[in-house]
């Protein structure tokens, strides 16, 4: 069974979305993920005109879209902020009006998915049930979107944040259980990096979140486990026993290589990773 690979965007922010399909579709990948922010396709600056650019680069290319990123926020103001999980009801309101956007663009551009932070950090004084009740609160509120859009929206754990470890995945997504639209439209974007940097196993969750897995982020973390994304194969992670692992799930979803941290050599890290990768994959 051949996965299907993708590269982000997010690593080339120093060239337009335009220019980045074609970079994407030239190091070789069957998809690319766009970053809903600056400088690529933050909604509030997206027109029809650009959409329908996009779209017929997209199918010239032969690339699909394999995931939109609306993590980042640096359209308002940072990559966590404003989050889920602040303490101005304002100011988790834009969080909310982000993602609602991101979820009808990303219909529009053809993604089956979007990614979004798993809650944001926690400011002082707040309580771990009080961040998890408003991330809820956010989250419930957007999936009417998400159901007319037809996109599922994906939690991503990420270190420093509400949830980090497979664990606090679970116990999270059990508030949604019997929610018949939640479990259509809500679900996990599992980045392997971030798993291995907060100390649990990737190979390990791959088999845990068997057919609850929406889409993958990949890269490379170093053996001190430090939250740097390094292109596969230059660091500690057991890619053997994760594909291994991967493979006996019947994962049919898309595998997006993220690498944000190499924007001065975006091109050269694009063909490095898929031709690591191409042994696993194919």
């Amino acid at each position: 069974m051949a996965f299907k690979l993708a590269f982000a965007s997010n690593a080339m922010k120093r060239y337009s979305l335009d220019e980045a399909i074609d970079l994407v579709a030239d190091a070789g990948y069957q998809g690319i993920e766009i970053l809903l922010d600056p400088p690529h396709a933050f909604p509030p600056h997206v027109k029809d005109a650009d959409i329908k650019r996009w779209r017929e680069k997209l199918k010239k290319r032969g690339l699909a879209v394999s995931n939109c990123n609306a993590f980042m926020l640096y359209g308002i103001e940072g990559c966590h902020r404003p989050s889920w999980c602040e303490r101005d009801p304002r100011r988790r309101a834009l969080r909310v009006e982000h993602t609602r956007q991101c979820l009808h663009l990303a219909s529009k551009l053809g993604s089956p998915t979007i990614s979004t932070e798993p809650g944001g950090p926690i400011d002082p004084g707040v309580t771990r049930k009080q961040a998890a009740d408003w991330f809820e609160e956010g989250l419930r509120s957007v999936l009417p979107d998400a159901e007319k859009a037809g996109v599922r929206l994906c939690i991503e754990p990420e270190p420093g944040l509400l949830i980090e470890h497979g664990s606090e995945y679970e116990e999270f997504i059990q508030r949604f259980a019997g929610d018949k639209v939640a479990d259509r439209w809500l679900g996990l974007n599992f980045d392997v990096g971030h798993f291995y940097c907060v100390g649990d196993d990737p190979a390990v969750m791959a088999a845990q979140f068997k057919g609850r897995t929406h889409h993958i982020q990949i890269e490379d973390i170093a053996k001190d486990r430090v939250h740097f994304h390094l292109v596969p194969g230059d660091g500690a992670i057991d890619f053997d026993r994760f594909f291994m692992n991967l493979r006996a799930t019947k994962y049919e979803g898309w595998i997006t290589v993220e690498l944000y941290t190499f924007e001065h050599k975006a091109v050269e890290v694009a063909q490095r990773a898929r031709e690591f990768l191409a042994k696993y994959v194919s």
